[in-house]
This record gives structure tokens, sequence and C-alpha cells, in this order.
């Protein structure tokens, strides 16, 4: 088994610390400043230590996007899979919108979709997530829309997450801001997709 697969908890640990320094260098810097040199220089080890682990840059940007993407997934499972079967509509919208006032979140997916604008591995990956995404929020609301179509119910269940995405943009700063009216008619679109007959709220 070759070093890179962290065979061992050492190993392991050691290929996390790089990760989680590429990760901070995204963040800060963006995918153009992703260097092998940068991601060493962040990790504070030499760079022949880096390419011990990740050879290539593309190699590292695959682990990289890897975790990412399987630790978002991961949360949406636990949070459509919690609220199923009868639970309430506006809890799981609550934790989906509660992402947006994460900074580091936002900035991290927003870099995500920059890469995935010029890498055809990097959109093929984050297509992958987006389709599992949306088939977890479509078995959601058919739960809570019985009467749905299985095609209808993905059609809103793609909708959704389309205006989840966007929406992180703007309620986080980062291209526009919120305000309580917009809030409101995203709060009462977004439970419409999930499956629910609600007006316009107040908040």
């Amino acid at each position: 088994m070759s070093a890179a697969a962290g065979p061992t908890s050492k190993g392991r640990e050691r290929r996390a610390a790089l990760l989680d320094a590429a990760e901070r260098v995204l963040t800060g810097s963006g995918g153009a400043e992703l260097t092998l040199r940068a991601v060493a220089e962040e990790a504070g080890v030499r760079l022949g230590h880096l390419q011990y682990y990740f050879p290539t840059r593309a190699g590292l940007l695959s682990a990289l996007l890897d975790r990412i993407l399987a630790s978002s997934l991961e949360r949406v499972t636990a949070l459509t899979v919690a609220h199923t079967h009868g639970a309430d509509r506006e809890t799981l919208l609550d934790a989906i919108l509660s992402d947006h006032d994460d900074p580091r979140l936002v900035r991290l997916f927003t870099e995500v979709w920059a890469l995935a604008a010029h890498d055809e591995e990097a959109a093929a990956a984050v297509r992958a997530f987006y389709d599992q995404y949306v088939t977890h929020v479509a078995a959601f609301v058919r739960d809570h829309a019985p009467g749905l179509s299985a095609a209808e119910a993905q059609h809103g269940a793609e909708v959704f997450v389309m205006l989840m995405e966007g929406a992180a943009l703007f309620r986080s700063g980062v291209t526009g801001r919120r305000t309580a009216g917009t809030d409101a008619r995203l709060r009462a679109a977004a439970l419409t997709l999930l499956g629910g007959t609600e007006k316009p709220c107040s908040r």
C-alpha cells in the first residue's frame, strides 16, 4: 500500500493535517494559490514531506475535494434522515440556512465551485455530490408530500438545492445582503419546495 493511502494511524493524522493546511490555503487565498509549496509552508513542513503523501497538486486537490464533499454529504444525510417520517420542515430548513452564517464554510464552497468551473475532475466530483444531495432531499419531499410523483419530488428537490446554494452567496454577504423581507420570501418558497403549501411568512 502506498504512503499516500495513510496505512497507519500516524500516517492518517499527518495526511489529515496536510489537508487541513490545504483547506486553509484554499479558503484564505483561493484555488489559484493552492500550490504544493504554499500548502507545505502553511503546514510548517518541508515540501518533500508533503510530496510523500501527495506527490502532485492534482492528487492533493482530489483528496481535498473528496474530504470536503464527503463531510458535507454526511451532514446533509444526517439532516434529511433525522427530519424524515413526519418531522417538521422548518427545523430542516433552519439547519440548512444556518450554514450561511458560517463564513468559512461559505468561502470554502465558493472556492470549490470556482475550481469546478475550471477543472473537469473537480466538476465531476461536485456534480456527484449534488446528485446525492438532491436524492436525499427528494426522499424527504416524498415523505412530506406523498401525493407528488417521483419526478415532481425530484424537480422540487433540485430547485430547493439550487435555491439554497445560490442563497448562500447572498445571505452570507459574498454577493449581496440579507433582509427580513427577502428571508421571509426565501423561507416560504423553500418550505413549499420541501412539500408544504405555506404562504409567505413574516419572519
